[in-house]
């Protein structure tokens, strides 16, 4: 049933695409209260029936590996073994989910009334579905889906409740905790809470690993978390994280469970809730803290239009299959299995690749809507475009993007006219039409006179709400776009001139985009393949050589990756010209930020997506792998040292977008 390989490089337009749903026709044809209390009989993993929450909790408490790290606890900080396993209970009862089936109807009652006023439709891929029907009964499912809004999770468990699938049990922050009423509700729904950190707390990972491992191995529920491990403020998929991963796949490694299957879920949305709260998010303004009184303040957004919602639910992957060959499950037999391990550096490696593979797969499968195609030309047209300009390199995009294997939702029956005009109405906010000329533009800033840092930020919400859009796609261009700009940089057709310029910006951003670790020659042919077909350029055995219809590609290509060229360069350039000895890691986004404010502010840089703090803490975190930058820590502060020759050195290879302010010379 699952998969055996994750990814396979193949042609892009021979991929089969499931066919979808909209769930929502039906909700609006028949009653939402009927629907809540319908006869609800999932078919669970071998048939067997979900204990209950305190027999759960009695189970992990007294299961070998937890006691075993009670009595180590006890001998290391001298407290009784009976206070250790006393905080173990607490820990369990803070952590622990109390799934109840009274509350899920609630949920399915106001979410169906919610997502009605929200959303025109919810796109669903029913062979999908069918596939994890038939996975949940074979082996324990652990549910992956992508993590762009805090919609995420609730419409898991809503369409898991609507098809008769198991609820899942979802990890989610200890942030939700603090919301009154709403916290224990979630809880009831079938989320359990974890800490955002364990730091070093060797009873905390003890009771949450063997808490999420007893789930599994008895088929209690599908478990589900985000391998990124929170949402994307940028809608481009972030690094993920393995601890999780590692927990789910270890039953197996200790022979445990026969196998494991793993569901990548692929959720997209026309348009985003938290748009232009990510964007301020970015730009410095601190997050909002989860609240009850938050959440009622925010039901203003049910009187929006959210347009399309797409959930495309992935082939499950098996764990089995996806070790074969790679790891040695023998090792785990040579201590008791109660007895914890760290993950051997072969098994750390074969984490991190499964777990870059995954969100591959979630990336592939994201459905895309035209306006993603629109917000690209826009923000590489900043001044603007006129309406059949737009309209037709967007159609000329379209065909690009499918030529590339992008999952593009087009209306079948609608003239590019009609598509773009639709687009533009969901997002008019983000837009000015004048005189037929279509542009980014702050419409709702406020209308009294406003300091020139107020206007930039304006500004800059707005491109990043923009942004965030354009990144979805990003994907799709992504290994092309490294080539064009390798071809650029490299100053010659030699094609090992030019793949090592691709190394190097494939490197640069391994941080920025989903770069699978290892995949460096395969990614440099699949764009040579993607551009070659598209007869962009010719490869040959020792030369790539642009053909004379490709210029037009290629640039467009080259003006997707610009804004994180220029970006990277404000942060080489802020420390080389800028850095005392003294900076400290908490102030160097702050810092980065005022310094790319004034070069905006002096006319230097036009590049409002330097602004935000996660292509900064990406740039930094490259500079660091790549030993220009190193932490130092004195007393409570970790300090940044920075090797000026080596960040000038990258910032040159980069391609020196912003121009280095020359000392004006004196007229003779």
């Amino acid at each position: 049933m699952a998969s055996r390989a994750l990814y396979s490089p193949r042609h892009p337009m021979l991929k089969k695409r499931d066919d979808f749903e909209d769930i929502l026709e039906e909700r609006r044809r028949s009653s939402d209260l009927r629907y809540a209390l319908r006869c609800y009989t999932p078919t669970l993993y071998k048939g067997l029936v979900p204990c209950k929450a305190s027999m759960l909790k009695n189970i992990v408490l007294q299961s070998d590996h937890l006691q075993y790290v009670i009595k180590q606890v006890s001998s290391e900080s001298g407290d009784s073994a009976e206070c250790v396993a006393e905080e173990a209970s607490l820990i369990l009862d803070e952590m622990a989910h109390r799934l109840q089936l009274s509350t899920v109807r609630f949920f399915a009652f106001t979410l169906s009334k919610a997502f009605k006023r929200l959303f025109r439709s919810v796109c669903v891929n029913e062979e999908g579905i069918q596939r994890l029907q038939q996975a949940v009964q074979e082996h324990p499912v652990v549910l992956l889906p992508s993590h762009r809004s805090y919609m995420d999770f609730l419409m898991m468990s809503y369409l898991l409740y609507m098809y008769d699938l198991p609820l899942p049990v979802i990890a989610a922050g200890m942030d939700f905790m603090s919301m009154k009423f709403i916290g224990e509700m979630l809880r009831m729904s079938g989320a359990f809470f974890i800490r955002r950190s364990f730091g070093g707390d060797k009873l905390y990972w003890a009771v949450f690993s063997e808490y999420v491992k007893t789930m599994l191995r008895n088929g209690y529920a599908p478990i589900e978390f985000f391998l990124e491990g929170t949402r994307s403020r940028t809608c481009k998929s972030l690094t993920p994280k393995t601890g999780l991963l590692n927990i789910v796949m270890e039953p197996f490694f200790k022979g445990e469970l026969f196998d494991v299957n793993l569901v990548p879920v692929s959720i997209s949305y026309e348009r985003i809730l938290e748009e232009s709260l990510y964007a301020c998010e970015l730009l410095g303004v601190p997050k909002p803290k989860e609240s009850t009184s938050g959440l009622l303040k925010a039901r203003r957004v049910l009187s929006e239009d959210y347009g399309s919602m797409h959930v495309y639910f992935g082939h499950p992957v098996s764990v089995r299959s996806l070790a074969e060959g790679k790891i040695n499950r023998s090792q785990y037999n040579l201590l008791p299995r109660h007895i914890p391990q760290k993950p051997r550096i072969d098994t750390h490696e074969f984490l991190n690749e499964a777990a870059f593979r995954l969100v591959r797969i979630q990336e592939e499968n994201m459905v895309l809507k035209p306006w993603v195609l629109i917000a690209t030309l826009l923000l590489q047209n900043p001044d603007g475009l006129d309406l059949s300009s737009l309209t037709e390199q967007t159609d000329w995009l379209r065909h690009l993007a499918l030529a590339f294997g992008a999952f593009l939702d087009w209306p079948d029956h609608e003239t590019c006219s009609e598509v773009i005009s639709s687009s533009l109405a969901l997002h008019r906010h983000l837009l000015s039409v004048s005189a037929g000329n279509v542009q980014l533009s702050v419409t709702d800033a406020p209308q009294v006179e406003t300091t020139p840092e107020e206007a930039v930020f304006h500004r800059a919400v707005i491109v990043l709400s923009c942004a965030s859009y354009r990144n979805q796609i990003l994907h799709v261009f992504l290994r092309p776009a490294l080539l064009a700009v390798a071809m650029q940089s490299a100053n010659s057709n030699r094609k090992d001139d030019i793949y090592n310029c691709f190394n190097f910006l494939r490197n640069m951003f391994s941080n920025e985009f989903i770069l699978c670790p290892g995949d460096s020659v395969q990614d440099f042919e699949e764009a040579c393949y993607l551009l070659m077909k598209r007869g962009v350029l010719q490869v040959l055995e020792q030369e790539i050589v642009m053909s004379a219809s490709g210029h037009s590609t290629l640039t467009f290509l080259c003006s997707v990756l610009d804004p994180f060229l220029q970006g990277y360069q404000v942060v080489c350039r802020y420390l080389c010209e800028e850095t005392n000895e003294n900076l400290t890691e908490r102030e160097f986004i702050p810092a980065v930020r005022n310094f790319t404010l004034n070069l905006i502010l002096a006319g230097r840089l036009k590049c409002y997506e330097a602004l935000s703090s996660d292509l900064q803490k990406n740039a930094l975190a490259a500079l660091l792998r790549l030993k220009a930058v190193r932490k130092v820590k004195v007393g409570d502060q970790v300090t940044l040292k920075v090797n000026k020759i080596a960040v000038n050195s990258l910032e040159d290879t980069l391609g020196g977008k912003i121009p280095t302010q020359k000392p004006i010379l004196a007229r003779l």
